[in-house]
């Protein structure tokens, strides 16, 4: 097959990112995929770009080099092919405690650039007038936004012009001398100066192909679906429990509601988490939650009829943060994965790191607390 500068392993967000921006800083790629186009985690993602779920922290800084970035996307008139919607995040608190703890984190988190305007009880209609009422007050996050995942994948893979070859599953790498010299694939070999593990649920094994450790574990999630609406929910709006769900470690199940609708009618209804694998058996306890969460913060929801459900798996990692960098054992592997539920909004600042490290230029983001290398100790590879 033919040589390219860069091969690219995944055809999701991350991939997709990668593939652009590795190929705007000059460089030929080729994008490899067992499936189709943003066929797992991504095309069963909501398609949230959030700051205001993240502590203050590296994964703050990608996610708000990331919003800068999908406005240049958007500025540059990819944006409407992706329903691009910079409409805000709309938190709230069902009690007074709640209140306080949301005052305190976003105090923290005003420090590193996020905006952040509390509202009052008596204000919260102002922002969504079908929102249950009695409730605490809240925080509106006007830098919170929104895209449609699966075409999100597709435009940004077009604009990077890459080579696309999807049903080739990665089975090695070409390795001479410690170095990558491209991948192995059910469809031939494709020699390559670089590879990019952006493989997301798999990239571990990726890893592994390398001699390298990272834990990339399956987290579920459910999102439900409504009937077609007319647009009654004005941002993404979700309740304070859902800042710790994100943050939190645990393996059983978890849940707290998120709910917003979409530019096509209907809302979108989360978030679930548990860590069972790759079950994609319903669990209707976590359907039932979901239903029951979203009815707690609009209460006309209660009668609206719900057409499906889906199911994704976010890659995740001990530490909650993505791998991003070089291998520790091959010189030319670099990894992009372990995005967990983020992947989509930290997406571009990761392209652009990963393109910044192949072209041995400064990166706009600080990569240490990313380097794949943290895992190499079995000690910090459990969680």
């Amino acid at each position: 097959m033919r040589a390219t500068d860069v091969v690219v392993i995944g055809a999701g967000m991350v991939g997709a990112a990668c593939a652009l921006y590795a190929a705007r800083a000059g460089f030929s790629v080729t994008v490899v995929d067992r499936g189709p186009v943003g066929g797992g985690t991504s095309g069963a993602g909501e398609g949230n770009l959030l700051v205001s779920d993240k502590e203050p922290g590296p994964e703050l800084d990608l996610a708000l080099r990331s919003q800068d970035l999908w406005r240049e996307l958007d500025a540059e008139g990819l944006g409407e092919s992706f329903e691009y919607e910079a409409k805000g995040g709309l938190v709230v608190a069902f009690s007074p405690a709640d209140h306080s703890a949301l005052r305190a984190f976003a105090a923290t988190q005003r420090d590193r650039g996020v905006v952040a305007e509390e509202v009052a009880a008596d204000r919260l209609s102002e922002f969504e007038p079908h929102l249950a009422p009695g409730l605490a007050g809240g925080f509106f996050y006007p830098q919170d936004s929104q895209v449609m995942p699966a075409l999100a994948v597709a435009r940004l893979l077009k604009a990077s012009r890459a080579e696309v070859r999807l049903g080739s599953a990665v089975t090695g790498l070409l390795i001479t001398d410690g170095a990558v010299r491209g991948v192995r694939t059910t469809l031939g070999e494709i020699p390559a100066r670089y590879v990019v593990n952006a493989a997301g649920l798999w990239g571990g094994e990726v890893a592994r192909l390398a001699g390298s450790r990272l834990p990339v574990q399956p987290r579920r999630g459910f999102v439900l679906v409504t009937e077609p609406l007319p647009p009654l929910i004005r941002h993404k709006v979700y309740s304070a429990a859902y800042v710790s769900d994100v943050s939190s470690s645990d393996a059983a199940l978890q849940s707290s509601g998120v709910v917003e609708g979409t530019p096509s009618g209907p809302v979108l209804v989360g978030a679930s988490r548990e860590r069972v694998g790759l079950d994609r058996t319903p669990s209707y306890d976590a359907l039932g939650r979901l239903a029951g969460q979203a009815a707690e913060l609009f209460p006309f929801l209660a009668s609206v009829d719900v057409q499906r459900y889906y199911c994704g798996f976010r890659p995740y990692l001990p530490d909650h943060l993505p791998a991003i960098g070089p291998d520790a054992n091959v010189a030319g592997l670099f990894h992009a994965c372990g995005h967990e539920g983020a992947g989509i909004g930290l997406a571009p600042a990761t392209g652009e790191l990963i393109a910044a490290l192949l072209a041995a230029d400064k990166p706009m983001v600080d990569p240490e607390p990313f380097r794949p290398a943290r895992f190499d100790s079995p000690e910090e590879a459990v969680g």
